[in-house]
């Protein structure tokens, strides 16, 4: 099956391109989300009218996307979690607590745009994490996962030392 695509999609092609598609793929994906129209005479003709303002709209698409990374670019975020001794969380860290950690720091952010090619975080430290805020755009936010228990740790370090002045003595 041939269609016109409406909308840049990845690994497909851009605005405009006449694609060969499986045709459940056309059918029941591309046609109905409305990212494209089979390629007949019709179509073809009623693109080509269209085609200046679809451009328009993919490039503002585009601009906004920019924009959207430039807010997000060198953002930090940071994670209170549980864990262990040793770091390591108990559970882990996903694309939805990421996209809740950044939209709770004031950025508009979706779950699907956070990008974990290495699987979920289980353990702390700082993480760089990709946001693909558009096809074409991302941006890298810094991501710090602390212990939970971080407040606990130095009363422990003050009852040892009480314990060796206890000794002391």
């Amino acid at each position: 099956m041939e269609v016109i695509l409406l909308e840049r999609i990845k690994h497909l092609g851009h605005l405009g391109d006449k694609v060969k598609v499986k045709a459940g793929f056309g059918r029941n994906f591309l046609i109905p989300q409305g990212k494209a129209v089979p390629a007949n005479e019709a179509n073809i003709a009623e693109f080509e009218a269209r085609r200046a303002e679809l451009e328009k709209v993919e490039q503002a698409t585009l601009q906004a996307a920019q924009q959207r990374a430039a807010k997000l670019e060198n953002l930090a975020v940071k994670i209170i979690a549980q864990t262990s001794d040793e770091g390591k969380l108990y559970g882990s860290i996903g694309t939805k607590e990421i996209a809740d950690a950044v939209v709770a720091a004031g950025h508009e952010v979706e779950k699907r745009e956070v990008l974990l090619p290495e699987g979920v975080i289980r353990s702390t430290g700082v993480y760089d994490i990709a946001i693909q805020v558009h096809s074409d755009v991302a941006a890298t936010i810094k991501l710090h996962i602390e212990s939970e228990g971080g407040e606990q740790k130095p009363e422990a370090a003050s009852d040892a030392e009480g314990d060796e002045a206890d000794q002391a003595e």
